[in-house]
């Protein structure tokens, strides 16, 4: 416990160092560019991870028990992308799918046009790709770690195999699975500013604009770690929260 303390007043007596040695003068200027950023770093990770986890549900249960096609292709699928970085993946979406696509009349007059001409779309659709693979592993140990008993107990009441997946199975996978889902979170946020590459203007992309505006280097990228420890420590407890209510057996 003393150490703690130590380390708890080293803390804070650097944080008050940088507020009064530091120039901070530039975040009033700034402040609805980077509340606009904020917003869609948020967008960006609240989006795909929910399509995203929506979409590993049935990578993660076709492994299981699917057929061997279902389940080659789902394994397929997760070791390619898995296996290439994101930053690549993203290029590949909004370059190549972004060019291919100019090339054909009929998608340019399209309604979906004003929105694929966009950058957003190409980001979100390689954020969720990305965190769906890495979750359908996840969810295919999860749901295969979940005793065979307790699901043969559930058939032995009668259980239909739909009311047996959402009252028994994935309950029970969903939290075996939920300290490695809120490490994948953590690691999707870390991820977003990737979409600064491809002229999303996320909280990253604000930041740097800041640099080369103000030539300050340390305290935007200070401010930046800052708002990213605190919605890592927000994302960390509300996880944990979430796992403590889910019934463990």
């Amino acid at each position: 416990m003393p150490h703690r303390i130590v380390m708890a007043l080293l803390a804070v007596g650097a944080v008050a160092a940088m507020v009064h040695y530091m120039d901070w003068s530039w975040l009033p200027t700034y402040f609805p560019k980077l509340w606009s950023g904020l917003g869609m770093t948020m967008i960006m990770l609240v989006a795909s991870v929910v399509i995203g986890f929506l979409c590993a549900l049935p990578l993660g249960l076709v492994q299981v028990t699917g057929p061997r096609p279902l389940k080659w292709a789902a394994t397929a699928f997760c070791t390619v992308i898995r296996g290439t970085p994101l930053l690549l993946q993203m290029w590949l979406f909004y370059y190549g799918l972004g060019s291919l696509f100019a090339q054909f009349p009929e998608i340019r007059d399209s309604w979906l046009w004003p929105y694929l001409r966009q950058a957003w779309p190409y980001g979100l659709i390689a954020l969720t790709v990305s965190f769906a693979a890495y979750e359908g592993e996840v969810m295919r140990g999860a749901f295969a770690g979940v005793p065979e008993g307790e699901l043969e107990a559930a058939r032995a009441f009668g259980m239909p195999r739909f009311m047996l997946f959402r009252r028994v199975w994935f309950p029970r996978a969903l939290h075996r699975a939920l300290p490695t889902l809120t490490g994948e979170i953590i690691l999707q946020l870390k991820s977003t500013p990737l979409v600064a590459t491809i002229t999303i203007t996320d909280l990253y992309a604000v930041i740097t604009r800041v640099r080369q505006t103000t030539f300050l280097t340390y305290e935007p990228l200070l401010f930046l770690v800052a708002v990213y420890l605190v919605l890592s420590g927000t994302l960390t407890l509300a996880l944990r929260w979430l796992e403590n209510r889910l019934p463990s057996a």
